[in-house]
């Protein structure tokens, strides 16, 4: 099965509430977001998908949080943040957002894989992009719409946009998302990816 944008038609919209018992670590968010930027992403990438994040639950303090890489870095925010409108966000996220679960995750997520990814994801908090870490970004994203493969100059170092960085943290864990290898891999290539199936749907409005 693959994460298909009619998700957001062909299942009903859960209150976040209702979806969280069901969330596991390994679980990702995708959104498709109304604003200017999400559809200019949404464009270039010929889908609704302008954004994901990696879940993760932290049992001990009972809360589920995004690490994710946004415009100013990466970080991390609690899923109800975005998806209820709580926390810093006085409203709920300003589009669609999809649970989805990719199959091999659970198999492969063994303690020393598990380690691995929290390192990696967690080493990289804080970090500001500086304007040429940006250009790089920018140029990854235009090749990646000439179909063009990455010169190495310019692959991910310590900087990265939301996809590059979740599939960064998965690969730590053993799960290979396909992906063309062109450009640079989108939302969407990870939506498409055949393992990656629809758990579901959150109301956000």
């Amino acid at each position: 099965m693959t994460l298909s944008p009619a998700a957001f038609d062909d299942l009903p919209a859960e209150p976040y509430d209702k979806v969280r018992p069901r969330i596991r670590t390994g679980d990702l968010l995708l959104f498709a977001g109304r604003d200017l930027s999400s559809r200019a992403i949404a464009w270039g990438t010929h889908s609704p998908f302008s954004h994901v994040a990696l879940v993760v639950r932290v049992p001990f303090v009972d809360r589920i949080m995004l690490l994710q890489a946004v415009a100013t870095g990466v970080g991390a925010v609690a899923m109800s943040s975005l998806a209820a409108g709580s926390g810093p966000h006085q409203r709920p996220f300003d589009g669609r957002m999809v649970l989805a679960r990719h199959a091999d995750f659970a198999a492969l997520a063994t303690r020393e894989g598990l380690r691995s990814m929290s390192r990696f994801a967690l080493r990289r908090f804080g970090a500001p992009y500086d304007m040429a870490e940006i250009l790089r970004i920018m140029l990854r994203i235009a090749l990646g719409w000439g179909g063009l493969r990455l010169p190495r100059p310019i692959r991910p170092r310590d900087e990265y946009i939301c996809s590059e960085y979740v599939y960064e943290c998965l690969r730590r864990v053993g799960v290979t998302l396909t992906w063309d290898g062109l450009g640079f891999i989108a939302p969407a290539d990870i939506a498409s990816d055949p393992k990656v199936e629809p758990v579901a749907v959150i109301h956000t409005a």
